[in-house]
């Protein structure tokens, strides 16, 4: 308990700018109008894609036996996959929107 306090106190600003960066992504994407959310997506995509490829660098460079950073670094890139995938389905779905129908 008292090396979790300690790390708390060490780096209380740091988690301010995290927690701070919650509300702020929030409020951001909360108020972005629909017809925005494409271009939008677009870039989440771009980001969680570099999100994924410094996952796999930190897996490889983690030591075989730092199951922590190992298992951190598989959560990241499985969920940063699936958030990509996840954005290309939403996005080329919306672009289906703006396609013409055929007769």
């Amino acid at each position: 308990m008292d090396s979790i306090l300690s790390f708390i106190s060490a780096n209380q600003q740091i988690i301010y700018i995290v927690i701070l960066m919650v509300f702020v992504g929030i409020e951001v994407i909360g108020r972005v109008p629909s017809v925005l959310h494409t271009p939008l997506m677009s870039g989440a995509n771009a980001i969680h894609g570099v999100v994924v490829i410094g996952a796999i660098i930190v897996m490889g460079k983690a030591e075989t036996d730092n199951y922590l950073a190992l298992t951190l670094g598989f959560f990241a890139v499985v969920l940063g996959t699936i958030n990509v995938v996840g954005g290309f389905v939403v996005t080329d779905r919306m672009l289906e929107m703006f396609k013409k129908k055929k007769a």
